[in-house]
């Protein structure tokens, strides 16, 4: 894919870390109020999730068309009505909401898919599937090898445990256009994400994946080699309004 064929080319990948027993309270309200209200200036609201290791978590995805949209586009958000009228009690859920990574997805490979349905009202159930995103980080770019790795032999073996990826990104290095959110900079990652029916089945994969010959003996040792130590799982429960589900 090129740039210009690709669903969002930048994409933020937001950990917050919540005071205990305020997720829900943000979910609640970023669900009815900061879905709509950021798309309709520019940015793409890809994903929102209970972080199924720490309660007091919450993860989300948004995307953009480029960097230059995306000052834009997030001091149109920031500076505008809604969020004059819900940052308070937004704000009052958080300890830290700097955890952002920016990515953008992997040339010639898989951007985030269209999504299939549209996004349920807000008063729908929360969904039954799962979301894993997997973080690598090394002590140099991800290149070209890497990605070429990753497709011939990672995704292979990944899918044969269950675990098809839908997407695959790195980190985007260009300089943060909108300085009052803060990025985590100077790293480099590679992150690819898969989703599952339900949390039977994405247990069935990381059982299969711990138990696969295929991935212990000839992926694992390579890919292990090139990272900067383990990576980082996240086990994902869409909530309600998500897009990626």
């Amino acid at each position: 894919m090129t740039g210009d064929s690709v669903r969002c080319p930048i994409v933020e990948l937001r950990q917050y870390t919540l005071h205990p027993g305020q997720r829900e309270v943000l979910i609640d309200l970023f669900d009815r109020e900061f879905v709509e209200t950021q798309e309709a200036v520019g940015m793409t609201i890809l994903g929102q999730f209970r972080d199924l290791d720490d309660p007091d978590r919450f993860v989300w995805l948004r995307g953009f068309n480029d960097m230059p949209g995306r000052a834009q586009a997030l001091g149109r958000f920031y500076t505008g009505p809604v969020w004059r009228a819900h940052s308070a009690q937004a704000n009052a859920t958080m300890i830290d909401s700097d955890d952002v990574l920016l990515l953008r997805p992997v040339p010639g490979h898989s951007g985030f898919p269209a999504p299939t349905i549209a996004r349920p009202p807000a008063d729908a159930p929360a969904p039954p599937s799962r979301v894993l995103a997997t973080v690598y980080q090394r002590d140099r770019p991800f290149d070209t090898a890497f990605a070429d790795f990753f497709h011939q032999r990672v995704r292979p073996a990944l899918a044969d445990t269950g675990a098809t990826p839908v997407a695959w990104l790195q980190s985007e290095h260009s300089p943060n256009t909108f300085p009052a959110l803060p990025v985590r900079t100077g790293e480099n990652v590679f992150v690819w994400f898969a989703r599952f029916a339900d949390q039977a089945h994405l247990d069935d994969h990381l059982r299969r994946l711990d138990g696969s010959r295929q991935w212990q003996t000839d992926v694992l040792p390579g890919l292990s080699a090139t990272l900067a130590g383990p990576p980082q799982r996240l086990r994902l429960a869409p909530t309600a309004r998500s897009s990626l589900r």
